[in-house]
């Protein structure tokens, strides 16, 4: 896993052991950040189920001011915080150990400009930050991975790349 664009263009990260996180793929997050890139310089980013941090962080070399990652896994924390460090992130980052659909429901309209979702597939997780961006646009753009057999409402068609799929809100 490396980033693919822009100041660390080509940089390695590390991913947490064990099966508990599924890092996005090199061919879904160019696919992510051909969507938003214009939407990029300057944002205030979210990242929710973080992982290492790979989402966020290929939007940090792409220019994003700032990263929230929002995480609960300690051992995917502790990668994301490596992967942090490796690439001098440190001082645009902030990292929050929570569960992701409890913090977006306290989140006001608009706090982001662009967030990002990939939560553990096929257990409504999905669904739930949908449904709470749909009550109350926490994000511009809200983009959300998913299994191809869950079916997200009141978004975009959703766009295929091989077992996942990715469905974009937008306020």
């Amino acid at each position: 896993m490396r980033i693919i664009a822009g100041e660390w263009r080509g940089r390695a990260l590390v991913a947490p052991a064990g099966r508990t996180t599924r890092p996005t793929t090199d061919r879904a997050r160019e696919a992510w950040m051909s969507v938003i890139h214009t939407a990029l310089p300057g944002a205030r980013v979210l990242d929710l189920f973080a992982g290492s941090g790979a989402l966020g962080l290929e939007a940090l070399s792409r220019g994003a001011a700032e990263v929230t990652f929002v995480e609960n896994d300690p051992r995917a924390i502790a990668a994301l915080r490596k992967n942090l460090a490796t690439l001098g992130g440190d001082d645009r980052a902030t990292i929050v150990r929570t569960d992701a659909v409890r913090f977006v429901t306290g989140l006001a309209a608009d706090a982001f400009e662009i967030a990002f979702a990939d939560p553990p597939y096929e257990q409504g997780l999905a669904t739930a930050v949908a449904d709470r961006w749909l009550e109350r646009a926490f994000a511009r753009i809200l983009g959300i991975e998913h299994s191809p057999r869950e079916i997200l409402t009141g978004g975009e068609a959703p766009r295929r790349y091989g077992d996942t799929s990715i469905t974009f809100y937008r306020a």
